[in-house]
């Protein structure tokens, strides 16, 4: 399939959708490209997967219009692929397969059932104008079958669960049986094999390791159709996007030049939004200062004269009294114009506070620089899970990332650590405050609203409380008073990360931070944490954070039996 025989495109006019009463986009116009690669991005809950499924036509709109022109085919891979279980037996691999290239095997169909149409009843085959007509009618379905390569497509299927590491498993087994892992990267493999034109991806590197990984972002690469791409993965998102869509309350931002071009366009944004609040003090203090300095001139002025009269001088006291009124009139009309339509300053940048780290480099603490500085947490032979983790030693600046395999106890180390759960054996000392950010967020009561839980969390009262959480920008007004059951992850994620950054911590331990989180923030995070002065204890998937992890590492793997 040639770039210039690309023509699929996709698009949506001033499309909503909701659930119950959510709206979860709103208006939405978007269309791709024939051809283009595009990232889209967006908190947990945001809409993201919602978008991707009305591109794919499985669902339809509450209101505006979805055009979908894909010729050369279109697959949408879900996040979990769900298999009906109605016949005699129970749906297998091989079923699942069938489903994820079901528009490649209903061309394959068609192939046939043109095939046997010229064949004729009996075998005797078509004759004149049906002849024609059924000829024409085979060209056209095996240019398109050739155009995707479908002779191809059973090798290449081989070829990618071999290197997705579920080559061997026995595609009569039932589908029920295989591991959400085992599933996600046999339907991945199906898609990407089947090669049609149009590629949906919902979160296609959950479950990868290196090398499955690079092989997605090298089938991509090479593939001339268009990809549209849900995902948290920022260096998948560097690695083959054109385009980025930002999905944001409801709304879609359209930010070309790929995940780059989308952080230069935030940045930009930010300095816009920072020079707007600045001219906007900078007039609201103007008016301000004018109000007051013709308030002092009208003080000076005598408000009537010692005798009356009708003189030059009686008009000119009276003159100048009305002017300063007026002035002061406009000043204040001004201010209240102002006011009435402020200008937020850009969100604060994420920042960790440590207490105990900054006392201890205080040079003019004499005792703290004179004495040897405690360690901010110790471990000494420890056993977590099964697991021996041994000794371990972290002072302030110090960072641990913590590797193994899943399930095999990472998170209970760090429950430990915190306090919340036993060591096997061994101890533990925590020689400072201790913030965590678990991987599994931990809803407030049903009742309590996300501004109230902020509060509490800081021991403030609701007004102090709103002004910080909106001046980190990780909320907008309306949202304060949502229950906290009721917020997307992604909106409670943010909730539990305002509290780790609004209160003094001089251990984090963070375990999986990225999960829920739009990839920019993620970014503000990682630089928060580069000037954190206290120790971090990290555990995480994310390939680009592994990257640029700066500290000791531990891996924590179970011994062979």
């Amino acid at each position: 399939m040639t770039r210039s025989a690309l023509s699929a495109r996709l698009s949506l006019r001033a499309a909503t959708k909701r659930f119950a009463d959510r709206v979860v986009l709103d208006r939405v116009d978007l269309a791709t490209r024939p051809g283009e690669h595009v990232g889209v991005i967006g908190d947990n809950g945001s809409g993201k997967s919602t978008l991707l499924r009305l591109l794919a036509g499985a669902i339809e709109p509450d209101a505006g219009e979805v055009s979908i022109f894909a010729p050369g085919g279109l697959a949408l891979l879900e996040q979990v692929v769900e298999l009906p279980e109605s016949g005699p037996r129970p749906p297998t691999v091989h079923d699942a397969i069938d489903a994820c290239s079901r528009d490649l095997r209903a061309l394959e169909r068609d192939l046939r059932a043109a095939e046997a149409a010229l064949a004729g009843p009996g075998g005797d085959g078509l004759e004149g104008a049906a002849l024609d007509e059924g000829l024409r009618r085979y060209a056209g379905l095996l240019d398109r079958y050739e155009a995707r390569d479908g002779y191809g497509a059973s090798a290449r299927l081989d070829a990618a669960l071999e290197v997705l590491g579920v080559g061997g498993i026995d595609r009569d087994r039932p589908w029920s049986t295989l591991s959400g892992g085992e599933r996600s990267r046999v339907a991945l493999a199906a898609t990407v094999a089947a090669n049609a034109e149009v590629l949906l991806l919902d979160e296609p590197t959950n479950d990868l390791d290196d090398d499955a990984w690079d092989w997605l972002v090298a089938a991509l690469r090479a593939h001339r159709g268009t990809v549209v791409a849900v995902t948290h993965d920022r260096a998948f998102l560097d690695a083959f996007t054109d385009v980025v869509w930002e999905v944001d309350r409801g709304r879609v931002a359209r930010h070309g030049d790929g995940y780059r071009g989308f952080l230069r366009a935030k940045a930009a944004e930010r300095e816009r939004q920072r020079l707007a609040h600045e001219a906007w003090t900078e007039e609201l203090s103007r008016h301000r200062a004018l109000v007051a300095a013709n308030a002092f001139r009208l003080d000076a002025i005598p408000r009537k004269a010692e005798k009356a009269g009708f003189g030059h001088g009686a008009f000119r006291l009276r003159g100048r009294d009305h002017g300063a009124m007026g002035r002061i009139r406009n000043a204040k009309e001004r201010v209240a114009r102002l006011l009435d339509e402020p200008v937020a300053p850009p969100p604060e940048p994420l920042r960790f506070s440590a207490t105990l780290a900054r006392a201890a480099a205080d040079p003019a603490n004499e005792t703290a620089m004179d004495a040897p500085a405690p360690p901010l947490l110790e471990l000494v032979g420890a056993r977590v899970a099964g697991v021996e983790v041994g000794d371990l030693r972290l002072e302030a600046g110090d960072r641990v990332l913590v590797t193994g395999p899943n399930g095999v106890g990472k998170t209970s180390l760090l429950r430990a650590i915190e306090g919340t759960a036993p060591l096997e054996a061994g101890s533990v000392h925590v020689g400072g405050r201790v913030g965590h950010l678990r991987q599994q967020t931990s809803p407030a009561g049903a009742a309590t609203t996300a501004l109230e839980a902020f509060a509490a969390g800081i021991r403030d009262d609701l007004g102090t409380a709103r002004d910080r959480l909106l001046r980190l920008g990780l909320f907008r007004g309306p949202e304060l008073g949502v229950p906290v059951a009721a917020l997307s992850y992604g909106q409670r994620r943010r909730l539990e990360l305002a509290l780790l950054v609004s209160r003094p911590h001089d251990v984090l331990l963070l375990d999986e931070p990225t999960n829920h989180l739009s990839p920019d923030l993620v970014d503000d995070l990682e630089h928060a944490l580069e000037s954190f002065d206290g120790a971090v204890v990290l555990v995480t998937h994310d390939r680009r954070m592994r990257e640029r992890f700066s500290g000791r590492r531990v891996r924590m793997e179970r011994a062979a039996a």
